[in-house]
């Protein structure tokens, strides 16, 4: 039987399950525990739970993981795990990286590197994301089409994987280097994939324009993510919000993310989508309209960890299953809770000027 202060406070509303810096700190350390290797100064992230090496776009994408976690944390640490990652992908892939015959995905580690001298890391870093920009452009920028990146080499669709992210990597070394030439690229990818892909009725971003002209309409968070994330960037607020209440309202079941496969690249797409959204959500002052939408998913994805190691996948709300998983697929869960800002906590009334009366403890209702 409860009585006097215990029963009044089992009378007031239990606010909503927040997620806090220790949860996000827990999630991280297990998916090092479970993913991160290093040797001689160089570290890698495996593929699964039973070893073997991440892929060239996947590692990039979780070399971002790394720096969402040094950005919410300032640990010192994060930003030597992200240093010696960077060795280890300069030591499988080389200092650049024109094999790889999919634009986005040198991209994408472009991205990694301009972020992380952003953050204070290793000086090389600039140089590195400027020669693997500046190369990947070169091959991949034609006027067909109206102009935008080639997807691959085989110049056969321009994707909005490589378009919306391209415009992101050139503007940060805009920022970085202050040539307006990064700017100039920057602004021009943009405003091809505004022009190209998105649908300012909607907020949709479609995935990309064959070579013979044909859109493909298919919805991506990622997509919608880096849309939004370069629209910020640029100042096209207008069009970011559009893009991510699309992706809230109409990619989203029950206000989740939808679920990924662990082995392919949809299993980060969400996680992607999460980094840019929540940049713009934060930045632009839109918590009041997008905030509950972003916290519901961060703590779903803590709340589907599983009880052995903390290790959450990707297909939230269910629970993660025990056995083999994929780096890939839990980096999403990480991401959400670096970049996702927690719930204010819920205002506590004054015992002295409650906001409205208390009943007497025998008129609460057993």
């Amino acid at each position: 039987m409860l009585t006097g202060i215990a029963l009044l406070l089992a009378w007031l509303p239990m606010p909503a399950r927040a997620f806090t810096a220790a949860d996000a700190d827990a999630i991280f350390d297990a998916h090092a525990k479970a993913f991160y290797r290093e040797a001689d100064g160089k570290a890698w992230f495996t593929k699964d739970t039973e070893g073997g090496k991440a892929d060239f776009w996947m590692r990039a994408e979780m070399l971002e993981m790394v720096l969402d976690v040094f950005e919410r944390s300032g640990n010192p640490k994060h930003m030597e795990m992200f240093t010696r990652l960077y060795h280890g992908f300069q030591a499988d892939h080389g200092k650049t990286w024109e094999h790889n015959e999919f634009n986005n995905d040198i991209i994408w580690m472009v991205i990694a590197c301009a972020r992380g001298h952003q953050l204070g890391g290793p000086k090389e870093l600039l140089d590195t994301a400027k020669a693997n920009f500046d190369l990947c452009y070169s091959r991949a920028h034609s006027a067909d089409l109206g102009g935008g990146l080639w997807w691959k080499v085989t110049n056969q669709s321009k994707n909005a994987c490589v378009n919306g992210p391209g415009a992101i990597a050139a503007w940060l070394l805009h920022q970085a280097t202050g040539d307006n030439a990064y700017r100039d690229k920057a602004n021009e990818l943009f405003r091809w994939e505004m022009e190209t892909l998105f649908d300012p009725a909607t907020g949709r971003v479609s995935d990309n324009i064959h070579i013979g002209g044909r859109v493909n309409r298919m919805a991506l968070t990622y997509n919608q993510g880096t849309f939004v994330g370069a629209a910020h960037l640029l100042g096209f607020e207008k069009e970011a919000r559009l893009a991510v209440a699309f992706t809230m309202n109409e990619l989203c079941r029950d206000g989740l993310l939808p679920p990924g496969g662990e082995r392919g690249d949809g299993g980060g797409f969400n996680g992607i989508g999460l980094r840019w959204i929540s940049r713009f959500v934060r930045e632009r002052g839109e918590l009041a309209a997008f905030g509950p939408w972003l916290q519901k998913n961060a703590v779903a994805a803590w709340e589907a960890r599983r009880a052995s190691d903390n290790l959450s996948w990707c297909r939230w709300p269910q629970p993660t299953p025990e056995g083999r998983r994929f780096a890939w697929g839990c980096s999403n869960a990480v991401i959400a809770l670096q970049v996702v800002p927690p719930p204010a906590p819920a205002p506590i009334p004054s015992p002295a000027e409650p906001s409205k009366p208390l009943p007497a403890p025998s008129e609460v209702p057993k």
